[in-house]
Parts: C-alpha cells; structure tokens; sequence
C-alpha cells in the first residue's frame, strides 16, 4: 500500500479524498483537547490496574466477572455516568493441560497451546504419526486417506505488516484448519502459532467448529517449535507424537458487557459508540488485548467531558466474551440495537502509535472527515482511501449501517505478543499510549459536537 508523506496530508486532504472544509468547522478546542491528551495518565493507570488487580480475564470465567466488578468501580470513580454492567450466559471452553512430545525418531518435548474450543484427549493423551502440510491449502487437497487417523500439522508462517493484514491469510489456519482436518479423519491437528515473533511462546486463539464436525484436538506450536518438528519431518522418518489436551465445555456461565456514558445535551443526536473489550485469553495478562484499549476508550472521553459537555452522549462499551466469537458485540445490539447510534469506533489492536484514520461515514459527511483528519495531522495521523470497516465489538451495529471510524494503530509488533504469555504490562509503551489517547479525544470531540445530522434509527 502507497504511504502518504506528512508533508502532502494538507494538499491531499483538500484534493482528491476530501472536500474543503468550511471554515468554521474545526472547534477551537481540538488543540487544547490533543495536548492535554498527551500528558493524559489514566489510560495506562486504568491498563495497569487492570492487568494488576484482576489479570487474565477469559471470558465467561470467575475472573472476567471480577474484571467487569473492576471496571464498573473504576467508572463510578473516574466520574462516568450510568456505570452498570449488563450480564447475559454463553457456553465457555476451559483449557486443561497441553502437552506435547515427540516419541521418535527424535525425543523431545514440543511447547504449544491449545486452541478455543479444542476437543480434548484422555488425561493419559494420544499418540500419532504426523502428516505435513506446508499450508493450509495444501490440507484442503490433500486426500482422506493421507490423512485419516493421523495427527495434522500445518506449518503457514505468517509475516508482519503495519496494518495487519497478514493475520486474514494465515488466521486461516487456525480458524478452518480443525475442522477441514476433522473431516479428514484426523485424530488431532497441530498448527503454527499464527505470529510473527520467534519466542517460545505459543499463541492461542479461538476457532469454531464447522456444522456436523465433532471436535478434535487442536493446539498451536510456538514458532521455534513449529520449525523444529518441520526439521524433524524434513529428516525423511516417520515422525510419532504423543499429546495431551484435556478441556471442557460448560454450559450457561454468566458473561456481561459494561457501559459507562458522558451524557449529551441533544438526545435526539445519537450515541456515539467508544468501544473495547474486556476480555482476554487465560496465558498472559491481555494488556494489548485489550487492556489498553478499554484505557484508551475511558480516558479519550473523559478528555472530551473535560472540555464541556459534547452534543451527543459518548457511550463507552466494554464488551464481553470477544475472544471467543463476539458475544459480547450480540448482546449489545440485542438490548440497544434499536437506540440511535451516531457512530462506533473500537480500539483493539494494541497500544502502538496510531499512524493512519479510515472512514466510513453517510455521503455528505466529508467535511466532518476532513475535519477529523485536518486534527490529527498535528500526531501524525495521516487519512487514507480506505473504508472503515470496525472491529468485532462493534461488528453488529456496523453491519446495521452505523458510521463507522477505524484510527488504525501501527500492528508491526502486535502479532509478536498476540494471545501469548507475553502479552503483559510491560510491552505497553506509556507515550504512544499517550498518542493514541489524544487521537481518539479530538475524533470523539468532532463527532460528539459535530453539527451534521448523522447515524441510524
């Protein structure tokens, strides 16, 4: 994708992406909001915290009902609005242990994760031959009886871009791998952790079982580890592996979202949606995922509130269950569907610097984009032709047609510490947390306040 040069945003802007905008439209106080988010500290206090005093919160677990406690006590006190969480039930997988060891030709234990929604073995394991695949269209072509009663394993290294686009591609392994092996015949499958970095550290993440397939198990190797069973298998000998996934599926557990509001002056005008979730897998401490963003949603609009009360009431949704399918998103738009939504944006995908904003806005509305835009030049935010397309907390109400503003945070490291042990506190970088809490402070200050008429129901 071509980059856009600091020096050209301006001409750009007023070329081919933009309309002019009018003169009055930006608020004098854009500037005073962006630098006073710039020395903001509650986002990291609030992801500290966080992390600190609940730490992992799988969903629909004891530990993600005491982040929601959390979060709706720290509301009350940073001084939000109609604080209250707001529950519903979801079935929940639960990890049991991983293990995982080469029998021969070469012993050795192998370190990896198994993946949501895993069908687990007995607590005495399996054992196997392994049949390689370099990726996952070489499983899909692969015939049955290359495959029935042996254990998977698909090597799809994935590659580190800006935006993240990579992880569409290689997710694919993760995300249809199990199922197109259990139709195989398979009896378990091991995948490449969908990441970028070379730790041993295996990364989880969700995956849902096609209609009609019943469950494997299904885990993720570490990078080093996926490599060296690569070499193993390149050795040319059959390759035998005994592996241990015990998990279980509960029925009905209680989840929930939380919401918290800076109430408008002009009902009639829409919420407008600051979204994150609350959430996070059970191996690390989920301060990128999500920790930080729910932070950065807070503390942009308490940076809004401070400046006077905006025209439309900033609802910050902090979702639950988005690890594991978006439940949280559905019992969202089930309750308040019907509401008036201005717009939605999301934070989710860390806590590096924002460096590029996407709109999908009505037609009409490019001033106000260019406004935004014009406003988060100064933090080099640059505006691109891309829509916005949202993110899995607000994937409902933006496929209802609510106008959507994606600020895209740099993702180069991001699927180095993704659903890993390593996603902790200490990745977290205060000032380009600092820099994403300002960008979002003057987007919510021109959509809050913003004269046009805009959203849906």
């Amino acid at each position: 994708m071509q980059k856009i040069r600091s020096g050209t945003l301006a001409a750009l802007l007023l070329g081919s992406i933009f309309t002019p905008a009018p003169s009055h439209a930006a608020p004098a106080d854009s500037a005073a909001i962006r630098d006073a988010a710039l020395k903001d500290d509650v986002a990291f206090a609030f992801t500290e915290g966080l992390t600190t005093e609940v730490g992992p919160r799988p969903a629909g677990t004891p530990q993600e009902a005491r982040a929601r406690d959390w979060a709706v006590a720290k509301l009350k006190a940073l001084g939000f609005s109609n604080v209250r969480a707001e529950p519903y039930t979801m079935p929940v997988w639960v990890r049991g242990k991983d293990e995982a060891r080469i029998i021969s030709p070469f012993p050795q234990n192998l370190v990896l994760a198994a993946l949501g929604n895993s069908g687990s073995t007995s607590d005495k394991g399996i054992e196997g031959d392994i049949v390689y695949f370099p990726g996952i269209a070489d499983l899909e072509a692969a015939p049955e009886a290359s495959i029935k009663g042996r254990i998977v394993f698909v090597d799809h290294g994935m590659t580190a871009t800006q935006d993240g686009s990579s992880y569409g591609y290689y997710g694919a392994a993760r995300r249809q791998g199990p199922s197109i092996a259990a139709k195989k015949g398979a009896i378990a499958i091991l995948i490449r952790s969908i990441g970028t970095d070379h730790h041993r550290l295996p990364h989880t993440g969700v995956q849902m079982w096609a209609d009609g397939v019943t469950p494997i198990p299904a885990a993720a190797l570490s990078v080093p580890d996926a490599e060296q069973l690569v070499r193993v298998v390149k050795r040319g000998q059959p390759v035998k592996l005994h592996l241990m996934l015990t998990s279980k599926m509960l029925k009905d557990q209680p989840s929930g979202n939380v919401i918290a509001e800076i109430p408008g002056s002009d009902p009639a005008a829409g919420v407008v949606i600051a979204a994150c979730h609350l959430d996070s897998w059970d191996q690390g401490t989920g301060a990128i995922d999500d920790a930080t963003g729910c932070g950065i949603a807070a503390a942009s609009a308490l940076q809004v509130a401070k400046a006077g009360r905006p025209r439309r009431t900033i609802r910050v949704l902090m979702a639950g269950a988005e690890e594991v399918g978006g439940d949280g998103a559905r019992a969202y738009d089930k309750a308040h569907g019907t509401e008036k939504h201005a717009l939605a944006i999301e934070s989710d995908f860390g806590a590096d610097r924002i460096w590029r904003v996407d709109f999908k806005l009505p037609p009409g509305h490019e001033a106000l984009a260019a406004r935004i835009a014009r406003e988060l030049a100064p933090l080099g935010v640059a505006a691109s032709r891309q829509e916005a397309g949202g993110g899995a907390d607000i994937a409902p109400l933006v496929k209802a047609g609510v106008p959507v503003i994606d600020l895209q945070q740099d993702g180069t490291r991001y699927f180095d510490l993704h659903h890993t042990p390593d996603d902790t506190l200490d990745k977290v970088d205060p000032a380009q947390l600092r820099q994403n809490v300002a960008a979002w402070a003057v987007t919510l200050n021109l959509v809050a306040n913003a004269p046009e008429t805009f959203g849906i129901n």
